[in-house]
């Protein structure tokens, strides 16, 4: 098993969002509801990790002073540092969900979705 290059910035997780679809595509299953709708979560996560790295970025610490009452200051690291980590590591799930529905439909492009009990009560089937 070939060994994954480390993605070092948001250009790079750009590419591999180009890489995903590319190959979404070659499995068919870019018009899939399920696909369209998980990678649409994938490009916002991005776009989200982005936003943050920039003000990560422009700050010139990772760390921030909230003052108390009585003029008592604690120091925390920067909002935008837990948020970036929690934003990556749901794209990471995320990704990781796309790839499972493109490798089910790979070869014909026809198979269905594994059934799962709620995808079928949303389609009408009451028997699961």
């Amino acid at each position: 098993m070939a060994k994954k290059k480390k993605l070092e910035t948001v250009d790079d997780f750009e590419k591999e969002a180009a890489e995903i679809l590319d190959k979404a595509k070659e499995a068919g299953v870019q018009g899939n509801f399920f696909f369209k709708t998980t990678f649409d979560r994938y490009v916002t996560q991005i776009k989200i990790m982005s936003g943050l790295k920039k003000v990560m970025n422009e700050e010139d610490s990772l760390l921030v002073t909230k003052e108390y009452v009585k003029g008592r200051c604690n120091i925390y690291v920067h909002p935008a540092v837990k948020e970036f980590n929690a934003t990556s590591t749901a794209a990471n799930r995320t990704v990781e969900t796309l790839m499972k529905i493109i490798d089910q439909f790979k070869g014909d492009g026809k198979k269905d979705v594994p059934k799962d009990p709620l995808a079928a009560l949303l389609g009408g089937d009451m028997d699961g």
